[in-house]
């Protein structure tokens, strides 16, 4: 019995201090402070020490109270979860652009790990990982039964040491088996080419600590030879990163001060707006970098490409400028990842990453599981089949979208070929055929066979001929 109340004692400590690290962090109203459930945290008890008196082996406290701390997260919802001192370490180096690992972004579904998307430019791009794998081995080791952070950590390592991955893709009878050779990934978030014909193209692939000012700056050297006549702004696999950046991003297209995103949660610092202006998108005394942007910038014609890959900060960019009007929206609909995650630090350098509210667009439509749909559908090929991916919604245990019902996430059959730049707007993934969409994706930036790309300069075309004939 003297186990059992110090058993309980402990875990009405952690659980106390975890509330107590919310309270600061994010619960200014006192009232809203919620009792300990103190049947429940019994019950806890109770398994806390059987499992101390009785499991086969003897098990240290602090696994045990990390592994409940972590299952209490992770069933939340996908992206909540406990941090340990190295994944806290990695998510604060990985947001600077530069990580050891493999490069993917990935989640966790019914025990496996669940590719999001990779990265360009990494081991996993240039093997040919896709969205949608499922990797169900690391080495020997079997994911089932590891927490994502658990997995993370077994594929990041030393680089020019070797990692094999077990995959289930879909649409393949047998498990896949690739190597790859880890590296330091050093992602270069903003690339940049000059058309032919006086177009820019403008491609983020993550939202960065500093990719705001590497956008001010690419768009510079667009700028440089003259006027441009269209601009393509690229964020199709984009997965997202730091809502700074974001806002940031925006800016450099919107009118100062114009609203860029707003958030809405529980607590009175979860509801916040999010405005084209300094004070949102510098962070600490840094000078500000939209000051060097080019006069037309704001004013060019735009087509922003999007698709399933593009999730998050890329999803905020993408509606922002589609309900401003700024731009037109051409792609498939994005992940849909709709949600605010607060990392919140606790003793001994490791913290948590709790869902702490909902992104909404300027003109308040919730991104959660729904996504951003085009203001023009084109999908990935002539044949109109783009790859199935993962979205939000297929997530277990993802948060709803509380305006309304997310779209159900169909197989719909191949669409004959499109002669040019489609004009229906719909939702909804596609089946993934056999086609030029499944090999491994260019590495050449602004490809011309690149489907999607090409009719966005279609479009912008189409728009400066209706334009000199006004």
């Amino acid at each position: 019995m003297g186990k059992l109340k110090q058993a309980g004692l402990v875990c009405a400590g952690v659980v106390g201090g975890v509330l107590i690290s919310l309270q600061f962090s994010a619960i200014a109203d006192k009232e809203m402070r919620a009792s300990l459930p103190v049947e429940e945290l019994r019950t806890f008890a109770e398994v806390f020490n059987a499992i101390k008196t009785g499991y086969v082996e003897p098990v240290d406290d602090k696994k045990l109270i990390t592994h409940a701390i972590s299952g209490m997260l992770s069933n939340l919802d996908p992206h909540s979860s406990y941090l340990d001192a190295d994944a806290f370490k990695d998510l604060q180096v990985g947001t600077q652009g530069e990580f050891g690992g493999i490069g993917i972004e990935v989640g966790m579904e019914d025990g496996l790990v669940k590719v999001i998307s990779p990265i360009e430019d990494t081991p996993a791009y240039r093997a040919g990982v896709k969205p949608g794998d499922l990797i169900f081995k690391i080495d020997d080791t079997l994911v089932k039964g590891l927490t994502l952070s658990e997995a993370v950590k077994r594929m990041r390592g030393k680089p020019k040491s070797q990692i094999r991955l077990s995959i289930i893709r879909k649409g393949e009878a047998k498990p896949l088996d690739i190597t790859l050779v880890r590296e330091v990934i050093k992602v270069q978030s903003v690339k940049s080419k000059l058309l032919e014909g006086g177009y820019g193209y403008l491609r983020i692939t993550s939202f960065q600590e500093n990719t705001g000012a590497a956008v001010v700056k690419h768009l510079g050297d667009l700028f440089k030879p003259g006027s441009l006549k269209g601009l393509v702004l690229d964020l199709r696999n984009d997965p997202g990163g730091l809502l700074n950046s974001a806002v940031g991003v925006s800016a450099a297209f919107l009118p100062p001060d114009i609203l860029v995103t707003s958030t809405d949660g529980r607590t009175p610092d979860a509801k916040h707006r999010f405005s084209a202006s300094p004070a949102d998108y510098l962070r600490g005394s840094r000078e500000d970098y939209i000051k060097a942007l080019p006069s037309d910038a704001r004013k060019v014609p735009m087509v922003v490409l999007v698709n399933g890959g593009s999730a998050s900060a890329s999803e905020i960019v993408a509606g922002a400028l589609q309900d401003h009007k700024r731009a037109i929206i051409l792609g498939t609909t994005t992940f849909g990842k709709g949600s605010v995650q607060t990392v919140l630090p606790l003793p001994g350098n490791t913290a948590i990453k709790l869902t702490t509210a909902r992104y909404f667009t300027p003109s308040g439509r919730s991104i959660q599981a729904k996504g951003i749909v085009p203001d023009i559908v084109v999908e990935e090929n002539a044949n109109g089949s783009s790859t199935e991916r993962l979205r939000e919604a297929n997530l277990e245990h993802h948060l709803d979208n509380n305006k309304e019902p997310a779209p159900a996430i169909k197989e719909t059959p191949a669409k004959p070929p499109i002669k040019a730049a489609p004009v229906k707007t719909r939702s909804g993934a596609v089946k993934d055929e056999p086609d030029e969409s499944s090999e491994l994706p260019s590495r050449e930036i602004a490809s011309k066979k690149d489907y999607q790309l090409n009719q966005a300069l279609n479009l912008l075309k189409g728009m400066q001929i209706m334009q000199s004939q006004r």
